[in-house]
């Protein structure tokens, strides 16, 4: 008894006698520096019979052996989740008991593991002494330079046994296998959302608090997130680090660059369980599963005008103050959202990645494509009830429907002249005087409004956008 008795209290105090002679790494137990040593031995004396692989201890082979036969003889009793070896059941019954036993010297942070807490401790030091051979580039722990270097390698040695995806970490398989059960063991404070990681769980409740601890040091905008802050700052910069292999398109984000390449696949992974539609991102699927409901959550607090996505509100409420707040850095034109500033970017790189597929006609955006393929289709689902006229869009009816109902809600300013229609009142409030301030940049001719100086650039080829309510809905 006072064998084990004494290994374990080098445990409360941290002494290590036994020291390796090739390295000189401390151990408590004399055992635990014969299985050391046999690291710089290259020597593996327990192999599986099932497979041939080689281990340093009998130990690694039987919970290696499990693989073979998925025997999980640990469970939870809180969950029932089931682990191979005891240590892993020990360490996860800690996010039941929110138990952190291990405690960092320096800032007191709590940790479920002692590996979790070695992990933390490097982010005290500025020491990087792990260098990967192949581009210089240095970490904190050997392990993270391990798994740095499987992407020169791209060896993914954890694979999953329910779908075949492999991974370069034990963790990202763990993380992976969330998405097969379900799991979200993480769950918010404020609302019990329940997340997959921990990470997850804390950038989630900053939305309750508020808080936005990264600031832009360029323009002092506060972000959620350290990832946030570094996507933002590329708005300052032309940085793309991210290409596609396909058609060299560059990107500013991986997660850009991941949806573009969907285009090229294919791929619809995500499916509205009501109609079976697939859609390229989860982001689709959530504005589109909407049009299956009536229900409008998010009501305006100006007017009590109310919307399916919070989006939209918040797109709506900056007709209340009138706010622009996305700028183009080539004209110094303002837009109300992020959408249509990227949109009129187009105007100016001539990019036109939607292509109909019957004349190969390209456009500046998919609402415009879905409009011009109602030509080749002759397709009018939207028909007015006092005369059974049909239009192409839904836009199209409610101007219409004003011939009916005598509704003119575009009124001058200038001399309270109204009209059925925007465009009309633009025309109109170009004939007051005023002085030509709209230049064309090809001809250098001038132009009383901006709707004369967009119709006139059409003529020099430009693709001018007729932007309506209709691609507004589809931003």
């Amino acid at each position: 008894m006072e064998q084990r008795l004494v290994p374990h209290q080098r445990t409360c105090t941290d002494r290590q006698p036994y020291k390796c002679t090739e390295c000189g790494k401390g151990f408590r137990t004399k055992r635990y520096v014969i299985v050391h040593q046999r690291i710089h031995r290259g020597e593996k004396p327990y192999n599986c019979t099932e497979c041939g692989r080689a281990f340093r201890t009998s130990g690694e082979v039987l919970v290696h052996k499990r693989l073979h036969f998925e025997e999980r003889p640990f469970k939870c009793t809180d969950c029932d989740k089931a682990f191979k070896i005891k240590q892993l059941l020990m360490l996860h019954l800690r996010t039941h008991t929110l138990e952190k036993p291990y405690k960092c010297t320096e800032c007191y942070r709590g940790f479920r593991s002692n590996q979790h807490l070695k992990v933390h401790r490097a982010t005290h030091s500025m020491k990087r002494p792990y260098e990967c051979t192949e581009c210089e580039k240095a970490f904190k722990t050997k392990r993270v330079l391990m798994l740095h270097q499987r992407i020169h390698t791209g060896e993914k040695p954890h694979q999953c046994g329910k779908c075949d995806k492999a991974f370069k970490s034990k963790e990202q398989l763990m993380l992976h296998d969330r998405n097969h059960t379900g799991e979200k063991p993480y769950k918010c404070l404020m609302c019990g959302k329940g997340f997959k990681t921990r990470a997850e769980q804390s950038l989630h409740q900053r939305t309750h608090t508020g808080e936005k601890p990264y600031s832009c040091t360029e323009c002092g905008r506060a972000c959620i997130s350290k990832g946030a802050l570094i996507r933002h700052q590329r708005a300052h910069s032309d940085e793309r680090p991210h290409t596609c292999i396909e058609c060299d398109k560059a990107f500013k984000t991986k997660v850009q660059l991941i949806q573009h390449q969907k285009i090229h696949t294919g791929e619809k992974p995500f499916k509205c369980t009501e109609c079976n539609k697939a859609f390229v991102t989860n982001g689709q699927l959530i504005v589109h599963v909407t049009t299956h409901s009536s229900e409008r959550p998010y009501k305006c607090p100006e007017c009590e005008k109310a919307f399916k996505l919070k989006k939209h509100l918040q797109y709506h409420q900056t007709t209340h103050s009138g706010e622009k707040p996305f700028k183009c850095i080539e004209c110094e034109k303002t837009f109300k959202s992020r959408d249509w500033l990227m949109l009129h970017q187009r105007i100016h790189t001539g990019e036109k990645p939607f292509t109909c597929t019957e004349c190969d006609k390209a456009f500046i955006s998919k609402a415009h494509l879905n409009l011009h393929q109602k030509t080749h289709t002759g397709e009018r689902h939207f028909k007015c009830s006092e005369c059974g006229k049909a239009f192409q869009t839904k836009h199209a009816l409610i101007a219409h429907q004003r011939t009916h109902t005598g509704e003119r809600p575009f009124k001058c300013p200038e001399c309270e002249k109204s009209f059925r229609h925007k465009q009309g009142l633009q025309y109109h409030q170009n004939t007051h005087p005023r002085e030509s301030s709209y230049t064309c940049k090809e001809c250098d001719k001038t132009f009383k409004g901006k709707t004369w100086l967009e119709k006139h650039l059409r003529k020099h080829g430009a693709e001018i956008p007729y932007y309506s309510t209709e691609y507004e809905q589809a931003f």
